[in-house]
């Protein structure tokens, strides 16, 4: 098993509260305050979990500029009250920042027994495979 300190155990439940709020507040028709205190958590889980040097250097990577931007723009544009626009922009920003992490998590699910079924499902295969296959979704 893994073990955590206590600060990535504050950073895990940071993180899973913002995650939360954040679901909340787009169930809820995107409520500006939930959605704002989702990202304030999220952001802050983060920076709990890897550290705030390691949380700097991969926002904040040469490669990665655009897609920071991206989702740290849209955290502003929620927090100043357009959370429709902020979402897209956050959201965009996402997918840019973890492509990298997708052939993962797709191998992962993959191997659940009845995710993996759903994933080699006709219509969903093709999109899953573009996905998974590579680094280069932009």
């Amino acid at each position: 098993m893994i073990s955590l300190t206590d600060t990535q155990k504050i950073g895990m439940g940071l993180t899973g509260f913002g995650v939360f709020f954040l679901f909340f507040g787009m169930i809820l028709f995107f409520d500006k305050a939930l959605l704002a205190i989702g990202n304030v958590l999220f952001v802050a889980g983060l920076a709990f979990v890897i550290g705030l040097e390691r949380t700097f250097r991969f926002f904040f990577q040469k490669h990665k500029m655009k897609a920071t931007g991206f989702f740290l723009g849209g955290v502003f544009v929620v927090l100043i009250g357009w959370p429709l626009i902020g979402m897209i922009f956050e959201i965009y920003g996402f997918f840019l920042l973890f492509r990298g992490f997708f052939p993962v998590v797709v191998g992962f699910i993959r191997r659940v027994p009845i995710l993996g079924s759903l994933l080699n499902l006709p219509g969903i295969r093709s999109f899953v495979d573009k996905v998974g296959e590579s680094n280069n979704m932009v």
